[in-house]
C-alpha cells in the first residue's frame, strides 16, 4: 500500500481527496500547514506528496525547494496542487520541483491518474546496467551520475531524463517521444514540461561541463551528443 501525504490548509478539501484515496487503496496522512508536512516526512517518508501551493506560514513552493534540496527527500515525488493555473505559474512549480503540476478544481479520475503516471515513473531501476556517454557515468542501482570523481547533482525527473537520453545517444527525440518513454503516461502532462526539465538537466550538468552534451534540434527535438561533438559545433 502507498503512502501518501495530502498537505492542504482547507479541510473540506483535504477530506475529499483522503477519501478518494483511501476508496482507491492508498493509505493517507494529511498536514495542513508546512511545519505540520515537514514533521510527517521526518517521521515516514511517503511514497508520494499532494502538496498545495498557498499554505499558512511558508509556501508550498518554498517547502518543495527545501526538500529537494536535501539528500533524504530529493527523490520524493511531489505533485503540487493550486488554484493558480497560468503557464508560468505551473513553470515555477515545476522549477521549484514538482514533478507534475494540478490546476483546481481537479476531478478525482484525474488526480489518481497522475498519482499512478508518478508512482509509475518512480518504479526502481536497481537492475539497468551503470551507462557512460563520453565520461558521464550513470549507475541506475545507486542513482549517481558522476564525471570523474565529482557527483552531480540531479533531480529524480532529470535523472530518469538523462537516463533515457544516455542509452538512446545521438538520436533525435521530440518532446512527445520523450514525453511517453521518460514520463510514461503523457496524456495530462504538457509538452512544455520536456523543455523545463531540460533546462534543469542542462543546469545540473553544467559543473562538470556537459551541459552542451543535450543539443536542441530545432523544430525536432533534443538529442544527447559526444561532449567533444557538442564543442565543435
Amino acid at each position: 500500500m502507498s503512502r501518501v501525504l495530502v498537505v492542504e490548509d482547507e479541510s473540506a478539501i483535504a477530506e475529499l481527496i483522503s477519501i478518494n484515496l483511501r476508496h482507491a487503496g492508498y493509505e493517507v496522512t494529511t498536514a495542513a500547514t508546512a511545519e505540520e508536512a515537514q514533521a510527517a516526512i521526518d517521521a515516514v517518508l511517503p511514497e508520494l506528496v499532494l502538496l498545495d501551493w498557498m499554505l499558512p506560514g511558508q509556501s508550498g513552493i518554498a517547502l518543495a525547494k527545501r526538500w529537494r534540496s536535501q539528500v533524504r527527500t530529493r527523490d520524493l515525488p511531489v505533485i503540487m496542487l493550486t488554484a493558480r493555473a497560468e503557464e508560468a505559474d505551473k513553470i515555477a512549480g515545476l522549477d521549484a520541483g514538482a514533478d507534475d503540476y494540478l490546476a483546481k478544481p481537479f476531478s478525482p479520475n484525474e488526480l489518481l491518474a497522475r498519482i499512478r503516471a508518478v508512482l509509475r515513473r518512480k518504479a526502481p531501476e536497481a537492475l539497468d546496467s551503470v551507462v557512460e556517454v563520453g565520461g558521464l557515468r550513470l549507475d541506475p542501482s545507486t542513482r549517481r551520475v558522476m564525471r570523474g570523481e565529482t557527483e552531480v547533482r540531479i533531480g529524480p525527473a532529470e535523472f530518469r531524463l538523462l537516463h533515457f537520453f544516455m542509452t538512446h545517444p545521438e538520436r533525435v527525440h521530440s518532446r512527445a517521444q520523450l514525453l511517453d518513454r521518460v514520463w510514461g503516461d503523457h496524456v495530462f502532462i504538457e509538452e512544455r514540461t520536456v523543455d523545463v526539465h531540460v533546462k534543469r538537466l542542462r543546469e545540473a550538468l553544467e559543473p562538470v561541463q556537459c551541459a552542451r552534451m543535450i543539443e536542441t534540434v530545432r523544430g525536432a527535438g533534443y538529442r544527447l551528443t559526444h561532449p567533444v561533438q557538442a564543442l565543435s559545433r
